[in-house]
């Protein structure tokens, strides 16, 4: 009896409007994501402008351009060392280089190739071909 109660609570006009009468999330709360992501990255750039000198910024900026998973990488390791107080004054070009080597060495997936000659059973190394 509940379930049709439940039924005879919705309007003809409902079905009619279809897709519309589901809650949409409003546009405001895309809005507010949005500025919480620039927040975030600029917080993120203002934290690595204070640990890398110029150069080093240049550098890191050009690997952005190029590879841009490998920079957000190493950018993570650039914020995890400073808040762990691994960093001693601004970081040289240098000192991220040696950074950016550790990143690769540890992502860098050994490729292989394996060649797997499988034999036929009427192609047999017994048989001489004529």
């Amino acid at each position: 009896m509940e379930i049709l109660n439940q039924f005879s609570q919705f309007s003809p006009n409902m079905e009619a409007q279809g897709a519309s009468s589901i809650p949409q999330p409003s546009q405001d709360a895309h809005e507010k994501a949005r500025q919480q992501a620039e927040n975030q990255e600029t917080a993120k750039n203002g934290m690595i402008s204070q640990i890398l000198d110029q150069a080093a910024m240049q550098r890191l900026s050009n690997l952005a351009v190029a590879k841009p998973e490998k920079a957000q990488m190493v950018e993570a390791a650039l914020i995890n060392m400073a808040r762990r107080g691994q960093l001693s004054g601004k970081m040289t070009d240098d000192g991220l280089k040696a950074l950016m080597e550790r990143v690769s060495a540890q992502t860098q997936k050994a490729t292989s190739v394996k060649f797997d000659r499988r034999r036929n059973e009427l192609d047999s190394d017994e048989e001489l071909d004529l």
